[in-house]
């Protein structure tokens, strides 16, 4: 077969072929009186033989040595083709999601285009400093989903702080990017996004931040506490009072009990959780201290009969700091 009817039944071009050969890939195995080359059906099997390996990422020198050398065995070259073929779409993917991203920041001209590139390469600089300048660039320029991924993989405080100033002045989407960070299996991760949602103005974040009192990680539990608390949300009181309990942040959970006591009905809820716990069976002494401590910031009669049944404690540290607070409250 000649090599023009190779080209055309092959798909292969006869350019191609001529390179092939002057490669020693594919040699045709004999010439015609007139000299033109002439392929056997065993050549044109290697021809598709090529051809195959070509479609899977082998460079030619790889394709002649899988075919030419007996002792071959394709298992790392195949590994190696997969790792090369995962780091290709991982860079398409990359690719593809800053066009996505540029695309959502609406640029009116290429100077647009080119000042979003900037601040996209800024946000992801080994620079702490040059990350921190972009985050608190005009939050008009940087999309809210680079804001938020960046966001939750910032390990420097400042920046991490910038980032959040930033993504409260982002618009409407913020929270909802944001939530879908606590569910990462990542502990870091999750931590990042619920201390943005606690920084978002109050509205969509709130309800993501009551769902997260129901978060399994309870560090998550409790910065989305901390953050309702703050804004008057009785929701949090349960999970508040089992910081105080278990000591995470017991400082934070009294001051967030203490404002959400402002309101009377909620005072009352507050003592009333706070003696549950001091008279459960399994709530060891340093957490009954802490406890008692908090009744302190909870105006009230329950907080007072409270304190006044617990200045008779048999836990001297208890009935101690009981009486002081009474004695405080009685000084008012």
């Amino acid at each position: 077969m000649l090599i023009g009817e190779v080209a055309r039944r092959s798909g292969v071009s006869a350019r191609m072929l001529r390179h092939y050969e002057s490669l020693g890939l594919v040699r045709p195995s004999g010439r015609t009186g007139s000299g033109y080359r002439e392929y056997s059906e065993r050549d044109i099997r290697r021809i598709f033989h090529v051809e195959s390996l070509r479609s899977l990422g082998l460079s030619l020198r790889e394709i002649g040595r899988a075919l030419d050398d007996p002792h071959f065995t394709p298992s790392a070259l195949v590994d190696d083709l997969i790792r090369r073929t995962r780091e290709r779409i991982a860079a398409e993917t990359e690719l593809l999601t800053r066009l996505g991203r540029i695309d959502a920041a609406g640029p009116a001209g290429w100077e647009d285009v080119l000042q979003v590139v900037v601040l996209l390469q800024a946000l992801g600089s080994n620079s702490a400093a040059a990350r921190q300048r972009a985050a608190l660039s005009s939050t008009d320029e940087v999309p809210v989903e680079a804001l938020v991924e960046a966001a939750l993989k910032e390990t420097d405080p400042n920046v991490a702080g910038a980032l959040r100033w930033a993504l409260a002045r982002s618009g409407d989407d913020g929270p909802a990017l944001l939530a879908q960070g606590l569910g990462s299996p990542v502990p870091a991760v999750r931590k990042r996004a619920v201390q943005s949602l606690a920084e978002m103005p109050e509205g969509e974040a709130d309800t993501h931040l009551r769902d997260a009192l129901a978060n399994p990680d309870a560090v998550v539990r409790g910065y989305a506490a901390l953050a309702l608390g703050t804004r008057g949300a009785a929701e949090a009181v349960p999970t508040l009072v089992d910081m105080i309990v278990e000591g995470r942040n017991d400082t934070d959970a009294a001051d967030a009990l203490s404002a959400l006591a402002s309101d009377p009905t909620t005072a009352d809820r507050i003592a009333t959780g706070l003696v549950d716990r001091l008279a459960h069976a399994t709530t060891q002494a340093p957490a009954r201290g802490r406890l008692t401590q908090a009744l302190a910031g909870i105006p009230g009669t329950t907080a007072s009969r409270a304190l006044a049944d617990l200045s008779h404690d048999t836990d001297r540290a208890v009935a101690l700091t009981a009486t002081y607070v009474l004695q405080l409250r009685d000084a008012r």
